[in-house]
């Protein structure tokens, strides 16, 4: 804490008391919920309304995240991509259990998903990455993703040669160590500021059966805040 900066224990905002999230407002399904509510986000304006902190873990449970860009969401799960070789593309390989946040703090709701992880066919992987900024897909093979780097200088060296290994006009191939991964959840918590901190929060639990089947079971329960 420096010069007029106050302390975080002291850093407060009220939420509102007149939104709320009852079971009755819910869709029949977490994927119609959450597309309801991304749709909110996007129209309200929010900068990267599919920026999402994605948490993993190593086989010893120590845990880590960052944000992440969300690609793609539906019944199936919730997709990103990134350099398998990166920290989290190496825990999701070990660890195949992920946890993804949606922070959508302007709007006082947030969306927390649980589940596993496994990775995209590569059909999906390749036909994404075609859609890519050619600048992006270069990056995707200069960078040697989370790991040491001895200067700046050097990242912008393997760019430079990525990008005459691939002149201007070539097609640029999707890297074999890049590509999608997918969280198919077995929980999804929809999360609604109130006031007093009495948020509502409403969790959709996975009970049976595979969850991006019809076939699956899911349940809804109410979370004290």
């Amino acid at each position: 804490m420096t010069g007029d900066t106050p302390a975080p224990a002291v850093m407060r905002n009220e939420y509102a008391a007149d939104v709320g999230l009852s079971e009755a407002d819910l869709a029949g399904d977490w994927h119609t919920q959450f597309a309801r509510w991304f749709a909110d986000a996007v129209a309200f304006g929010l900068p990267e309304p599919n920026a999402m902190v994605v948490g993993t873990a190593d086989t010893t449970g120590r845990p880590s995240a960052r944000t992440v860009l969300l690609k793609g969401y539906g019944p199936d799960g919730f997709v990103f991509y990134t350099n398998h070789a990166s920290r989290k593309g190496t825990e999701a390989a070990a660890n195949p259990y992920a946890s993804l946040v949606f922070p959508w703090f302007p709007m006082q709701r947030q969306v927390v998903v649980a589940g596993s992880v496994e990775p995209v066919d590569r059909a999906e992987t390749e036909d994404y990455f075609a859609t890519r900024p050619r600048a992006s897909q270069l990056g995707a093979w200069a960078s040697p993703q989370s790991q040491v780097i001895p200067d700046r200088a050097s990242l912008e060296e393997r760019y430079r040669a990525a990008a005459e290994r691939f002149p201007e006009g070539t097609p640029i191939p999707a890297p074999a160590h890049w590509g999608g991964l997918r969280v198919r959840p077995d929980s999804v918590e929809f999360w609604q500021g109130r006031a007093g901190r009495l948020h509502d929060r409403l969790l959709f639990r996975r009970t049976g059966g595979a969850a991006w089947t019809a076939g699956a079971a899911w349940t809804v329960e109410r979370l004290a805040p």
